[in-house]
């Protein structure tokens, strides 16, 4: 009662072998070629033998392709992203006392974002101005003292010469040339101590012009503006708020010029030039332009891919940051057939290609190298200058296969 089932799955395991691992042989089969390998003779009347495999041979549409020189482009799907981007914080601690910009605020460089209240940092500058004053008053009367200081050591010296002739005639005492040379050292004494105090009094000018110094720069850091112009993508700080070193005053971003980054693989980055021509277009269906300026030296760990930086122009502002996009960089050009997408087809190894009728109206596989495509077709490369292309019955035929084509010529 059983054997009817085991049969079956005979069958059909020997139909999905044939099928699948004699696939040519198979259609060699069917085509009425089996027959004449296995007798091993040649059939009686030549003429008619091939008669009935033209009859047996499958029909297919064959497009005649001449290659086409076109610009190899790169395709790299990526985002828009600002130009840059700052967040702008306080360096002192204040109150704010001006009135907050709203975001969405274009602004120019050096515009007034958050003002702060000065509290007693003004009277701390005057305080350090007088003191800066005080300090270079000092000077004149210090260099006076150490001019009088000179002259004392230039008469001492003077006194102490005579006394020394007049000891070695035997005219002066020794009490007296000894007092001479102590005056001598004692005037020494006196400059010394007048260069001290000249230089005391230097180094109080430099403290507090260095305090002056310090109190100008507090006060500017009440005033904090923008650095570059661009948008507000923040409220700047509210009214009344206390701000603290690091307090976020307004966030600024710069959109004009604005940057495409997209990542271009390992296999490709070496097509890629700094300056060369590229385009995009957006999620929004609009189409830009720019070049490129920027080539990361660096592939990211994780995907092996090389950062690219392209600059495009956007005046309006109408291309925001963030948006996606498909770029295109422009690469050496190449030779290359336009096909129909359904051409392409895939051998019993898994590699992409078409299936070609050469001569004797016999099919050929040729891998190819996908390199555009389009709504209307893909660009391909890796066949000769001229090739006949089957585009319609390619999956029902295997090479060695002859085939009945019918041609047509490629679409201008």
């Amino acid at each position: 009662m059983r054997i009817i089932p085991i049969i079956t799955a005979i069958l059909v395991t020997l139909g999905l072998y044939l099928i699948v691992f004699e696939r040519e042989a198979l259609f060699a089969f069917a085509l009425g070629e089996a027959a004449s390998q296995e007798t091993g003779t040649a059939p009686d009347n030549p003429g008619a033998g091939l008669a009935e495999t033209a009859e047996r041979a499958v029909g297919v549409v064959v497009l005649r392709s001449t290659a086409q020189q076109i610009d190899s482009a790169v395709i790299l799907r990526g985002q828009t992203a600002a130009l840059r981007q700052v967040e702008v914080r306080a360096e002192t601690s204040a109150t704010v006392i001006s009135e907050p910009l709203r975001k969405g605020a274009f602004v120019n460089a050096g515009d007034l974002l958050c003002k702060l209240d000065p509290g007693t940092r003004e009277a701390a500058l005057a305080e350090a101005r007088a003191r800066l004053s005080e300090a270079r008053s000092r000077v004149p009367e210090t260099e006076a003292r150490l001019a009088e200081a000179r002259a004392r050591l230039a008469e001492a010296q003077i006194n102490d010469n005579a006394a020394q002739k007049l000891s070695e005639g035997g005219f002066a005492s020794d009490t007296r040339l000894a007092s001479t040379q102590a005056a001598v050292r004692s005037a020494e004494a006196g400059i010394a101590a007048a260069e001290s105090g000249l230089e005391t009094t230097r180094s109080g000018i430099e403290s507090a012009a260095a305090a002056v110094a310090a109190a100008e720069r507090e006060i500017e850091r009440l005033s904090i503006h923008a650095p570059f112009e661009g948008l507000l993508e923040s409220d700047a700080a509210e009214l009344g708020s206390l701000m603290q070193p690091g307090s976020l005053c307004a966030t600024i971003i710069q959109l004009d010029p604005i940057k495409l980054v997209g990542y271009v693989p390992e296999t490709e980055v070496n097509r890629v030039r700094v300056g060369a021509p590229a385009g995009a277009e957006l999620a929004d269906g609009q189409k830009v332009r720019g070049e490129v300026v920027f080539i990361s030296r660096s592939a990211d760990p994780a995907t092996r891919t090389f950062a690219v930086e392209i600059s495009v122009p956007n005046p309006d502002l109408s291309i925001r940051d963030g948006q996606t996009a498909s770029i295109l960089i422009a690469a050496d050009g190449a030779m290359a057939h336009k096909l129909p997408q359904s051409a392409l087809t895939l051998n019993n190894d898994g590699q992409l290609g078409v299936r070609i009728v050469g001569d004797g109206d016999i099919v050929d596989f040729r891998p190819v190298r996908l390199l555009r495509d389009n709504v209307d077709g893909v660009w391909v490369s890796g066949l000769d200058e001229r090739v006949d292309v089957i585009v319609t019955g390619q999956d029902f035929v295997t090479k060695g296969v002859v085939v009945r084509p019918t041609y047509r010529e490629a679409a201008q």
